[in-house]
Order: structure tokens, then sequence, then C-alpha cells
């Protein structure tokens, strides 16, 4: 008998992303396309590291405006869209790079 594997609250199992998958609200193309008015590289540290300098930038830009993160720490890819949808900005994607993350927001 073949074993189905089940995902938690009986959602269905994650596609694997393709280039131009949609992550978020965008394509993953065009995501990489996006000229981010704040770049925050937090790669290297640990959680919280990444969502705590996320938090004192996104001061430094008007609404409207588009931050990039640039994460190595896996629990960012989550830890931010929370954060995001909590603070009611907006979560556009995330980008996966060799080693790190690259996750867009618009305030």
């Amino acid at each position: 008998m073949q074993r189905i594997a089940r995902c938690p609250l009986g959602q269905p199992p994650k596609k694997k992303k393709t280039n131009n998958t949609k992550i978020g609200k965008m394509t993953t193309e065009e995501l990489k396309n996006i000229k981010a008015d704040k770049i925050v590289d937090a790669r290297g540290t640990a959680c919280p590291g990444p969502l705590l300098a996320a938090k004192k930038a996104i001061g430094e830009i008007s609404k409207g405006q588009i931050m990039e993160i640039l994460s190595s720490d896996e629990g960012t890819k989550k830890d931010v869209p929370k954060w995001a949808q909590k603070k009611g900005y907006e979560y556009l994607g995330t980008v996966e790079e060799d080693g790190y993350f690259r996750i867009f927001l618009k305030k």
C-alpha cells in the first residue's frame, strides 16, 4: 500500500518552484527585476537579527516604497511575511538565491 504524504491542516503539498512561479504576489522573474528603494543586508545574522534589521529599516522608507531584505536565515522566509501582514505592509514575495533569500515588501 502506497502512503500519501499529508500536509498540515489538509493543505495540498507545495509544488516545486520554477523560475516563473508566483511566490507571494509576483513571479520570481518580476521580483528579480525590482529596484528596491531600501536594501537591508542581514546575511550572516541568525534569528531574530534579520527581522529586527527589517523593523528598523522600514521606518526609513515612505509609504508605497519597496524594501528588499537579504537573509541567509531560513526562518526569515516565514517571519518577515507574517510581520508584514501584521503591520499592514504588502509582502511581494521571496527569491531564493545561492545561500540566501531576497524578501520583498511594499510599505
